[in-house]
């Protein structure tokens, strides 16, 4: 299973978990909640009645008959009050008194209630006891939505309790608000867990993308690829990248000091041989023309030795470079010209010819002195294996967005076992003309630079004879 899929599934365990139970508690204390708030009301109303007829029986004018005219007289009024999602259309509170013994005095409810004992309910007694009296009775004791809430309060004359007076109320609108709530809950409960869903998805989804930005770097390092480190934020992702990035330097930079060290030593050992055998000739008498010959040689080889250092100069600031630095427009058709004006003396001395097939206007984009390097490496391994009076082909067109560039000479071509190895560092292959090797830098810096510019190289033997090299170029 992949992290990006574990990642969303332990956010949705989690999210599934954390707001499960708060969901359930939220619905399950939502009724009581409800019944609190009645509750609050009815004592509220129980002590504002109970001090009402407390004057009254102070005054010993209480008469139950009043109490009867009022109600009956409060029944037969219309009622039509709309609260939220309830329409209420009658009064279903109830009120009845007892005296100091419990039995009841007045019911607004029946009035064949009057002398009933009710001593030994939870309300009257507590009341009676100076506690605060309440209960809750199911009328029907198979359904719990049948409740009815009975509040108390007591009537106190000159200090004494003579009676208790009791405000009754079913719990019918509590179960419309919370049956009209609980949808609305659910609604917000579901929309909240979807969006914590698809938010912990983007999560997921974001950290497996760094995590495979970070995967695709490490496998291009190992194949050996020119690449930059992903952008990966401040987070401890981006800290592991560039960890991975400070490892990658030094064991490329490790490995890149014993690869020079290995070959730089093995193509100096040549030169600096024929030099020790020639100064070590020379120790001994000989001629004035063999000296003289001695010491060319001895020349000949220091320079190619100068020449594979700065060579190995140039490439090895060329490898450590990830991106262009300088990226300007250049007009291919000047850059050509100026290539070909550096290499005149050596297409005369050989009286080579140059057709050059260059259109004007096309610009591309890159490091000027680094594209003149790589052409005019390529230029230059025309010239050398190019016969004299020979001819040099140089052509350029675009298309689709791609510049193709094609030096084409009418040399030998490349051996069936040097087409594999002729971008590698240090191959040569021997001059038709003078039989002598160059440093083997010169394609393996054009590719460096063709990589760096997203490019292409590629080189082909010509169906007749010559060779064909292919440079592409975005413009």
């Amino acid at each position: 299973m992949k992290l990006g899929t574990r990642i969303f599934i332990a956010y949705l365990l989690i999210f599934i978990i954390c707001f499960s139970y708060p969901m359930s508690r939220i619905l399950k204390d939502l009724r009581t909640r409800y019944v609190e708030g009645i509750e609050d009301s009815l004592v509220d109303q129980a002590n504002i009645l109970a001090a009402i007829v407390s004057v009254e029986m102070e005054k010993k004018q209480f008469n139950p008959e009043k109490f009867y005219k009022a109600f009956d007289h409060l029944h037969s009024q219309p009622l039509s009050a709309k609260i939220y999602d309830l329409l209420k259309t009658d009064v279903d509170a109830r009120v009845y008194i007892t005296d100091r013994s419990g039995k009841i005095v007045f019911d607004s409810e029946d009035r064949k209630n009057v002398g009933e004992d009710y001593s030994e309910w939870r309300d009257v007694r507590l009341t009676l006891q100076g506690e605060y009296g309440a209960r809750s009775t199911r009328k029907d004791p198979e359904d719990s939505t049948s409740s009815i809430l009975y509040v108390a309060a007591p009537i106190l004359v000159k200090g004494k309790t003579v009676g208790v007076l009791t405000v009754a109320k079913p719990t019918t609108a509590v179960n419309i608000f919370f049956e009209s709530a609980r949808p609305r809950i659910l609604k917000i409960g579901i929309v909240s867990i979807v969006m914590a869903i698809f938010l912990s998805l983007l999560v997921s989804t974001w950290i497996a993308r760094q995590i495979k930005l970070l995967t695709d770097y490490a496998n291009n390092v190992r194949e050996g690829k020119r690449v930059t480190l992903p952008k990966l934020g401040r987070s401890e992702l981006g800290e592991m990248g560039m960890a991975f990035e400070k490892m990658r330097e030094t064991l490329e930079g490790k490995k890149y000091i014993e690869q020079y060290v290995q070959t730089l030593t093995h193509e100096i050992k040549s030169p600096v041989s024929a030099i020790r055998g020639a100064a070590e000739l020379m120790d001994e008498g000989m001629p004035p023309e063999r000296r003289a010959q001695f010491l060319t040689n001895i020349r000949t080889e220091a320079n190619r030795i100068q020449d594979i250092v700065d060579r190995m100069l140039e490439l090895s600031e060329l490898e450590s470079t990830r991106t262009l630095q300088k990226i300007k427009t250049i007009s291919f058709n000047t850059l050509i010209r100026t290539v070909l004006e550096s290499k005149e003396p050596m297409l005369s001395q050989k009286k080579l010819s140059v057709k050059v097939q260059v259109g004007d206007g096309i610009d591309v984009q890159g490091d000027p002195f680094l594209l003149h390097q790589a052409i005019a490496n390529l230029i230059q391994n025309a010239i050398d294996f190019s016969p004299v009076q020979g001819q040099i082909t140089l052509t350029a067109q675009v298309s689709e967005g791609m510049l193709t560039f094609t030096v084409d000479d009418q040399g030998p071509g490349i051996p069936d076992y040097g087409k594999e190895k002729v971008f590698d560092k240090f191959f040569s292959l021997p001059r038709p003309t003078t039989g002598k090797k160059s440093t083997g830098l010169g394609l393996n810096l054009v590719k460096e630079v063709v990589v760096l510019h997203q490019g292409e190289i590629r080189l082909d033997n010509l169906p007749e004879r010559g060779l064909r090299a292919t440079l592409r170029l975005a413009v």
